[in-house]
């Protein structure tokens, strides 16, 4: 190995500058395949944002398609209470006219006796 020189000269500096001028030139030229890479990346992110506006229309059509569900499970389910209420209705008035019958029937029977 050489052993390391006290002071620089104008040849050395000359040589080192030229030196790295060569190795940022290198540099340079990674960068530029570093960039073309990039240019490649923003293509492919461009094609997964047309893919995602995709999904974010199917999310929109299903959360149209959920609410029409709900919507309409909800007009079932209030036929569904008022067909009950119906039927409770329906069930008061029997009753209604079965105790008003055997209340009839226990005077009528009292009133027959005296």
């Amino acid at each position: 190995m050489e052993a390391m020189r006290e002071s620089w000269t104008d040849t050395r500096l000359d040589d080192f500058a030229a030196h790295t001028d060569k190795r940022f030139d290198f540099v340079d030229k990674r960068f530029d395949a570093v960039d073309k890479r990039f240019d490649v990346v923003d293509k492919r992110f461009d094609v997964v944002d047309q893919r995602f506006e995709a999904v974010d229309k199917r999310f929109d059509s299903l959360e149209r398609r959920m609410e029409d569900g709900f919507n309409r499970v909800d007009a079932d389910l209030r036929a569904l209470n008022d067909r009950f209420d119906g039927l409770q209705r329906t069930l008061l008035q029997i009753g209604g006219g079965v105790i008003a019958t055997l209340i009839a029937g226990f005077f009528g029977v009292v009133v027959t006796q005296l």
